[in-house]
């Protein structure tokens, strides 16, 4: 034959296709999981005692469980813009909750560069199914504009704190639903649930990254009509109902009769969406290629009558949500990927939410241009020898302004910092004294004087959300 050559070739040929196509599928799929409000004691695995999550147990005795793990700060919106830029809330673009009309939040710029964008640029499909809060539709913070091909859920973190919204997201496209405040029949965190479970389906043939923004279990304490979880945790508990107005009229939190029950009820639910995704992922047939991972985007809350203390919900640490106190901004962190993470292990690595996007664009072979403050922790998950922080930085703006810093095994806590940008610093050692009751600045004031300049030298003002109210001298 005149191409008899060609043809032994040929299997050469389809080797080397076949061998580039695998490499390329073998980018691992990446399901991100972020409860809303969770605290670090919520979960069975870091101590829990009355509330059962027996998946996400399960999740970290076949994967790795993070001891030491901190979320961007301690509240949503500017936690999780560290989380998608890669950097903390000194740097990222937003700071703070701030509200925008008619509905949002106060948008990431354009050009951010965020984890979805990344992801995307290395040809991934990219999915947020959840809360966004980063920007209004049309904006230049839309999820859309910054990196993911489909959202699906709320766009607005304040609309959020209702259950049974009579809307809710798909891209651009509004999607009103039947809810009123006298007729709840559509719970939004089982349509968010199913649509991305639609996502992983419909992807799971291709490299994607999810990011599954649950709601659950931020306040109000809402669950549809005869859920068995709030029956069945109301009579574990003895509950008897507390008074509740009567004619809520959808402003603030809706009232709830059994608040241990329900918020008890609303992890469990959040425990068995977590089951249910891991199940899916095992059928499918992609587990092996698969990394999930679990965090909360901050402390517990104390709101529409939720009671951190009753379940220990800080795992013994001070502090709840809008601390920088390690109750505030430690959180549950949990790796899976099974054949590539090593069963039963925990990890004492220090980390952040910021170290997400180089983490995701090493898996994904990309390099990350941008500046950010996080460091990839592959080599943590690969149980191989992983990089250090000299240091971690928090910033809160809210109550007069907090500013936070963990060097080492020491934690120094500056409160009032808007008024006072040179004011005294709380020094606590976390090695002996996780808690954080015992100040030691007196004693050290060189550490204290290193983390005096960490503060000032991480701090960068931003015009969108000014922190000191005068400049330093």
């Amino acid at each position: 034959m005149k191409y008899k050559w060609l043809l032994s070739f040929l299997p050469v040929l389809l080797a080397g296709f076949y061998s580039t196509s695998n490499a390329q599928q073998k980018k691992p799929n990446i399901i991100l999981i972020l409860a809303d409000d969770l605290g670090v004691g919520d979960l069975g695995v870091y101590g829990q005692q009355k509330i059962k999550t027996p998946h996400l147990d399960r999740l970290a005795q076949d994967g790795l469980l993070f001891n030491q793990f901190y979320t961007g700060t301690s509240v949503c919106a500017p936690s999780r813009s560290s989380l998608m830029t890669g950097q903390h809330t000194g740097h990222t673009p937003i700071r703070g909750n701030k509200a925008t009309q008619p509905e949002g939040q106060w948008p990431l710029p354009e050009g951010a560069v965020t984890i979805a964008g990344i992801m995307k640029k290395a040809g991934y499909i990219t999915g947020d199914f959840g809360k966004w809060g980063l920007g209004f539709v049309g904006t230049s913070g839309d999820p859309n504009q910054q990196g993911f091909d489909e959202f699906y859920g709320y766009n607005c973190q304040s609309l959020a704190h209702n259950y049974f919204p009579e809307h809710l997201w798909h891209n651009s496209s509004k999607v009103s639903l039947p809810n009123t405040t006298a007729n709840q029949t559509v719970y939004a965190a089982q349509v968010i649930h199913n649509k991305a479970q639609q996502f992983i389906q419909k992807n799971s043939k291709h490299p994607f990254f999810l990011f599954l923004s649950y709601t659950l279990p931020h306040a109000a304490l809402q669950l549809p009509a005869n859920d068995s979880l709030l029956a069945h945790y109301i009579k574990v508990f003895d509950e008897k109902p507390v008074a509740v107005a009567t004619g809520w009229q959808g402003k603030g939190y809706q009232p709830q009769a059994y608040p241990h029950a329900a918020y008890a009820a609303m992890v469990g639910r959040l425990d068995q969406y977590v089951g249910e995704v891991r199940k899916q992922v095992e059928a499918l047939g992609i587990a092996d290629n698969t990394l999930i991972l679990f965090a909360s985007d901050n402390g517990p809350h104390k709101e529409g009558g939720n009671d951190p203390l009753f379940f220990n919900s800080s795992a013994g640490l001070k502090g709840v949500k809008r601390d920088l106190y390690e109750g505030g901004v430690r959180t549950p962190f949990i790796a899976w990927w099974p054949g590539t993470i090593k069963a039963g292990r925990r990890s004492n690595f220090t980390g952040a939410f910021w170290d997400l996007l180089p983490t995701f664009a090493d898996l994904a072979g990309v390099k990350v241009a941008s500046p950010v403050d996080g460091i990839s922790i592959v080599p943590e998950l690969k149980s191989q020898p992983q990089k250090k922080h000299d240091y971690l930085y928090w910033e809160f703006h809210e109550q007069g302004g907090k500013q936070a810093v963990r060097m080492g095994d020491w934690k120094g806590i500056r409160l009032n910092a808007m008024a006072r940008p040179d004011g005294p610093i709380e020094l606590y050692d976390l090695r002996s004294d996780p808690a954080e009751q015992h100040n030691k600045a007196a004693a050290h004031p060189d550490i204290t004087a290193r983390i005096a300049d960490i503060m000032k030298k991480e701090h960068v003002e931003n015009e969108d959300f000014p922190f000191f109210q005068h400049t330093r001298k």
